[in-house]
């Protein structure tokens, strides 16, 4: 690996630390709901998810720089996504059909763009093209880090 590669997974690992740190102060606070508005990229969009999150990236880091295998965090990246977003195509999914909407429509992203309850499977549409292109790379990762064993 790279020193620039190793340079980066260490800072990430700092990062989420720190990330995590603030999640367990607003999780103390009583804000687990709070939205991470900036934090999407690590898959955190509550203060909540940074408690498993933040060890779930420092491990991830730490077994890539152990085995010195930049190929390997990236399919921790890619793999992460496609869990992730399946999980959240499945909830956008029943957020459509729920009796009880716990994200109305007028309070997410592009709802100004996209009026009413369509939101919702825009929502969805979005996530399943997250899992498609996290899968591919997985598969692609998955190549990459077997020809460097």
């Amino acid at each position: 690996m790279e020193f620039w590669q190793q340079t980066f997974i260490a800072c990430f690992a700092v990062f989420n630390f720190l990330i995590f740190l603030k999640g367990l102060y607003e999780i103390k606070k009583r804000n687990p709901y709070g939205l991470t508005k900036y934090l999407f990229f690590i898959g955190a969009f509550v203060w909540g998810d940074m408690f498993v999150l933040g060890p779930f990236w420092i491990i991830s880091s730490a077994i890539s720089l152990l085995l010195n295998n930049w190929y390997l965090f990236l399919l921790f990246v890619s793999l992460f996504w496609v869990i992730r977003s399946l999980g959240e195509t499945i909830y956008w999914l029943n957020e459509q059909f729920a009796f009880k909407n716990r994200n109305p429509p007028q309070t997410l992203n592009f709802h100004k763009l996209i009026n009413g309850e369509a939101i919702w499977f825009i929502y969805q549409l979005f996530w399943q093209c997250i899992f498609v292109i996290s899968t591919v790379f997985s598969v692609y990762f998955i190549n990459r880090w077997l020809q460097t064993l």
